[in-house]
């Protein structure tokens, strides 16, 4: 019976070790990821602008996210000039806050 329990055992720590190793290899390819965004970021953006996008990062990530890829494929395709200045960039938030904008409308019913 304890031989039962020390081949479950093995098992299910080869199975968690196993885990831990991918868990590992995502959490090492995503800062790579991030590591190669932001040198390109370092390219294309003025410390200001820089400064702004992070700290869009730590009101809302995911905008801020959503913003760096744009920006990243919009100077690749050369459509916006480089250094990209705060300036630019507020313009930019400026139109995507417009197009995303939700407007709230309170209707009272008086009886």
């Amino acid at each position: 019976m304890s031989d039962e329990y020390t081949e479950y055992d093995e098992e299910l720590e080869a199975i968690r070790m196993r885990k831990l190793a991918e868990l590992k290899k995502k959490m090492e390819e995503e800062k790579e990821r991030r590591a190669r965004i932001e040198a390109v970021l370092r390219q294309i953006l003025t410390p200001e602008a820089r400064e702004r996008l992070n700290n869009l990062r730590l009101v809302k990530p995911e905008l801020a996210a959503a913003l760096e890829e744009q920006l990243i494929l919009l100077a690749q395709s050369r459509r916006v000039p480089i250094p990209i200045t705060d300036d630019f960039l507020k313009k930019l938030l400026s139109e995507l806050y417009e197009q995303t904008r939700k407007e709230t409308k309170i209707t009272f019913k008086r009886k």
